[in-house]
């Protein structure tokens, strides 16, 4: 009997004694996040001349959302990603193509890591051309809206930094286009 006295208050008393909570696993970061509520797709084209040494920022291009949906990064494709950045060599002859004329050189920044919002767009990438880049930016949704309505007006929908090459380009300075 006086056993199970003892076994009952030991019990007792260990119930009653705050254990410190098991630590909580962090959650995995994700390299690759898209959490828009709109339709952001489009080409995003420099209000004006955006340079990194010989190369010049042509656009940067976001996907629909089912792009998004499907791409992982472990795709096998080395030419399209649901967020790209293109470049083109502005020291390259000038070619004739079915958009008109365009340089004959162009680097094509594919994402590490993306992270896309209503608001917010952050890239980061690596070319041969240009090594490391990373573009973070702020979309406005108004400005947005509003090109999207007109069809590509001439405002400016998403204002950010730039950096590439080793050097950084801020107050870059971009406008939506539908493309063809």
């Amino acid at each position: 009997m006086r056993r199970s006295i003892c076994l009952i208050a030991c019990l007792a008393i260990l119930a009653s004694c705050e254990r410190s909570p098991e630590p909580a696993e962090a959650p995995a970061a994700t390299a690759f996040s898209y959490a828009s509520t709109g339709d952001l797709s489009g080409y995003y084209m420099p209000a004006s001349d955006v340079r990194v040494g010989k190369w010049s920022l042509d656009h940067v291009f976001v996907g629909q959302a089912a792009e998004f949906r499907l791409w992982t990064g472990d795709d096998s494709s080395a030419t399209f990603a649901p967020v790209m950045l293109q470049f083109d060599d502005v020291t390259s002859p000038m070619v004739q193509t079915e958009l008109g004329e365009a340089r004959s050189v162009t680097a094509r920044v594919l994402p590490t890591r993306y992270a896309v919002s209503d608001d917010r767009l952050r890239f980061e990438g690596t070319s041969p051309e240009l090594g490391r880049v990373s573009f973070e930016g702020r979309l406005d949704p108004g400005a947005l809206a509003t090109s999207r309505r007109n069809l590509g007006d001439e405002g400016v929908v998403l204002t950010g930094t730039l950096t590439a090459g080793g050097q950084t380009v801020r107050d870059v300075r971009l406008r939506w286009w539908m493309g063809d």
